[in-house]
């Protein structure tokens, strides 16, 4: 099974610059408190690091 994180959004994309609302997309995110359960690769966590102001990683499983 592969390793998998759970990214909840927790700041709003409003005035926040384009590049980031587009990561917040490729996340799978649009609106607050929403979660993901998303596959732990390299990409995503590079992701996740460039908004670490909008996103928590709750849950990191296998």
């Amino acid at each position: 099974m592969a390793k998998t994180i759970v990214v909840k959004q927790i700041g709003s994309p409003i005035r926040r610059p384009a590049k980031q609302r587009e990561i917040l997309k490729g996340l799978g995110l649009n609106k607050m408190h929403r979660t993901r359960e998303l596959e732990d690769t390299p990409s995503i966590r590079g992701m996740v690091a460039k908004i670490p102001h909008m996103v928590e990683i709750i849950e990191e499983r296998g």
